[in-house]
């Protein structure tokens, strides 16, 4: 059997002045790249499942108007994509049925809505793609594939994860590559789209499988650059503390997204730059209270932090480790003043590197079900518009026109060189002061 791992992964926004701005998904890439500078962790780890009596192919579609007919001579394909390339998924997978191929569909989106994803498919996996593959080869063997697998209700122990297949890449066409050191997240944010919703809660990877994984990378690229594909890596800040302590060795430079508490642990922050992290996203979404009050749906957890913004941001990169501070604009609660505020705040932080979004409602999010049930949708079913970067819902105190022109305006002078190169020389400079200051003292 030959079984082909098709990933769509580059996303880009529609609107064009954006585009020319560069923006994109965040990730430690240079702006206006597309993400498909970032494999499909998610099919690499379901290859590791799959028996050596399968041939496989891993094969990255980044832009769907660029193929010249159906990639790859396969029997089976398994395909995943972002939400907003899905449409862009359907349609390659009925090219693929169409030529007698049997499709498996999989992934957050599939998950989310799967009756969207069903029509194009000969079977989908619903959750978590790990409890139930072994199940679809073997079906896949016998000619008995079912229409559904779904493994909600089960929660796969990161204990048994398979090695992902590092191998089937080229890596030269890679600035980065990914480990998952844990999944979920213990906050439930109200626009949240990430693996909380494949696997509700929190759980780690044993440090020996990620150092293992490491140790993979490294036989294909020697002095990789690793991103760790969690949620919220340092949540559990003693699992984090055991991770970047078992990385002093590796050598290596990483980046990761978490939460600002990890300014509030000095040790933890030292182990980080020793191990080489190179930068954190974090999730701010907004500098002002009122654009965070009810974000974080179990505790209001964001609105609480607020007020430590600003001292956390100082403290790691005091520590040596970059900001990429990542704004949500148009958050319910806010109105065409929200705009100024981020800029002032960048500038009065100096944030090394900033992430401008705009809110998105992705399907099976509470942003999503309460913006349907408000009748504040401006499109059903529009995933095409789940970019990060395109409005496609009324916003609650401004128009559609005043977000869509205050995005863009604050995203000039965001991304204005200058102003990038003013931050970065400012970091710098304070680096030096607490060098000399050390050495003073």
């Amino acid at each position: 059997m030959k079984l082909g791992l098709i990933a769509l992964s580059g996303v880009r926004c529609h609107n064009q002045e954006l585009m020319e701005m560069g923006l994109n998904l965040p990730g430690f890439v240079e702006r206006s790249k597309v993400i498909a500078s970032l494999p499909s962790l998610g099919l690499l780890t379901l290859a590791g499942l799959t028996p050596e009596s399968v041939e496989i192919s891993y094969v990255e579609v980044p832009d769907i108007d660029a193929l010249d007919g159906l990639p790859g001579n396969f029997d089976v394909v398994a395909i995943s994509s972002f939400t907003a390339m899905i449409k862009d998924a359907y349609w390659l997978a009925d090219g693929y049925r169409e030529a007698g191929v049997t499709v498996i569909l999989g992934g957050l989106h599939v998950t989310m809505v799967p009756d969207d994803a069903a029509p194009h498919a000969d079977a989908i996996v619903i959750g978590e793609g790990e409890p139930v593959w072994r199940d679809v080869l073997a079906d896949l063997e016998r000619n008995q594939l079912k229409p559904r697998y779904d493994a909600r209700g089960q929660s796969f122990d990161l204990a048994e994860a398979p090695m992902p297949r590092f191998d089937l890449l080229d890596i030269s066409k890679y600035n980065r590559l990914t480990v998952q050191t844990q999944r979920g997240c213990p906050y439930h944010c109200d626009f949240c789209a990430a693996s909380i919703r494949l696997s509700p809660g929190f759980k780690t990877k044993p440090i020996p499988k990620v150092i293992e994984e490491i140790h993979r990378i490294k036989e294909q690229w020697k002095h990789p650059f690793i991103e760790f594909a969690d949620d919220n890596t340092f949540a559990d800040k003693r699992h984090g503390r055991e991770l970047v302590s078992a990385l002093i060795p590796e050598g290596l430079r990483w980046f990761t997204e978490t939460d600002i508490s990890v300014a509030r642990d000095p040790e933890l922050l030292r182990l980080m730059k020793e191990a080489g992290c190179a930068q954190v996203l974090v999730g701010l979404e907004s500098p002002s209270t009122h654009g965070l009050d009810g974000l974080e749906q179990k505790a209001n957890w964001k609105h609480r932090q607020v007020d430590k913004y600003r001292e956390a941001i100082a403290t790691i990169q005091d520590a040596g480790i970059t900001v990429n501070g990542c704004f949500v604009l148009g958050l319910d609660h806010t109105d065409k003043t929200s705009f100024e505020s981020v800029f002032e705040f960048v500038r009065e932080t100096g944030l090394y590197e900033v992430q401008i979004t705009i809110m998105t409602p992705f399907p099976g999010t509470p942003l999503y079900e309460r913006l349907k049930r408000d009748k504040r949708l401006l499109q059903e079913g529009a995933w095409e518009l789940c970019t990060l970067f395109d409005v496609n819902y009324l916003p609650e105190k401004m128009s559609v026109t005043e977000l869509e022109t205050g995005f863009r305006e604050l995203g000039h002078r965001i991304y204005d060189d200058a102003f990038i190169d003013e931050r970065r020389r400012a970091f710098f400079k304070r680096q030096s002061e607490l060098r000399q200051e050390r050495s003073v003292g």
